[in-house]
């Protein structure tokens, strides 16, 4: 009976599935799989019903999205096809806790979805997620690499306007959130050619090493300083010389004290770290 119920809503009450050119009995099918007792999935599926948050649990529908990585591990991604209205239903969730754990989450499942299915089902709410609530965007911040990394070169290359973006926050005083922004950067080195780095990466590098809390500057102080080592590294010199050229007018000339003290701390990291050979330094 539960079963039945359950299939009830996600075929018949949902609104997703009111786009759909499936008849009942089609989209019953679609929901078939061979992996595990058809009676658990359906008791799975059934938990974004917005009924049992009345009568059940209020919490049931984070539970579910908690659940979802390892029910999609489970089932395996040629099965993703059970759980995709699902998804796209607690995706668009009212309760930002809900859209919070998808988003911590959405690298992994795209691991085990493949690239394919990444970019036709996760990239648009990976997007959706993007313009969320700070609470939201910090799951995707804190595994943006992991989660680029996966898409192919033009895909990935799209969101190098948009990183800007996570420079504003709905706090101003939400510093980690920066500091987070800073991390994933350095990672993001490696993804990017030289020109990438040097078009849209330095300026965000740039505002951040002037930051108001010390905590942020260290990070960026790390990735200007791995972003030296990359483009001297380039095929193209210019970059690394235009960079460095720039950290000495912005910094070292700046007529105030923290900008000059910046210069110096960047450059002991630069030493520190090797990013340069000495002569290249002097």
């Amino acid at each position: 009976q539960s079963m039945d119920s359950a299939l009830h809503y996600i075929h018949n009450d949902s609104d997703l599935s009111t786009n759909s050119s499936f008849s009942p009995e089609e989209e019953r099918k679609s929901k078939v799989q061979d992996v595990v007792p058809q009676a658990l999935l359906d008791q799975y599926l059934s938990m974004t019903d917005p009924s049992r948050a009345q009568t059940v649990d209020t919490e049931i529908a984070k539970h579910c999205a908690y659940s979802l990585p390892g029910v999609a591990l489970t089932l395996g991604r040629q099965n993703w096809h059970c759980l995709k209205d699902t998804y796209e239903t607690l995706a668009s969730d009212m309760q930002w806790k809900v859209r919070r754990t998808l988003a911590f989450s959405i690298h992994e499942l795209a691991v085990i979805l493949g690239d394919q299915l990444t970019a036709g089902d996760l990239v648009p709410v990976f997007n959706g997620f993007l313009k969320d609530l700070d609470e939201v965007r910090i799951g995707v911040l804190k595994h943006l690499h992991d989660f680029l990394k996966l898409l192919h070169v033009d895909k990935r290359r799209e969101y190098l306007y948009q990183l800007q973006e996570f420079l504003v926050t709905d706090n101003s005083r939400n510093w980690r959130f920066r500091a987070e922004l800073a991390e994933q950067l350095i990672l993001l080195l490696d993804l990017y050619s030289a020109r990438d780095i040097y078009d849209y990466l330095r300026p965000i590098a740039f505002s951040l090493c002037a930051d108001k809390v010390s905590s942020v500057r260290w990070i960026s102080y790390k990735l200007v300083s791995e972003m030296v080592r990359k483009l001297y590294m380039a095929s193209t010199p210019t970059f690394v010389v235009d960079l460095m050229n720039e950290l000495v007018e912005k910094f070292c000339r700046c007529h105030k004290w923290s900008g000059r003290q910046t210069f110096v701390f960047i450059c002991q990291t630069i030493s520190e770290d090797d990013c340069l050979p000495m002569d290249q330094f002097a």
